[in-house]
């Protein structure tokens, strides 16, 4: 997959992927199916920015890479 994630969109995903499973890890969800969400967006997020590339920016032709 070509790359088409920038280093601020890495770094705004990371952070949005540490701040989803802090709150999936909060008792207030716990086993529910909002816990399993955010982490699930979590997985995604950090496996986005670590990849540096965006299925869903590819359909789009989104790019934030310069």
């Amino acid at each position: 997959m070509k790359k088409n994630v920038g280093s601020i969109d890495k770094i705004a995903r990371i952070v949005i992927a540490i701040v989803a499973a802090y709150f999936a890890n909060q008792g207030d969800f716990e086993s529910s199916w909002i816990s399993i969400a955010l982490y699930a967006v979590a997985i995604i997020m950090l496996i986005t920015s670590l990849m540096g590339s965006c299925p869903i920016y590819s359909l789009i032709g989104l790019k934030t890479k310069k």
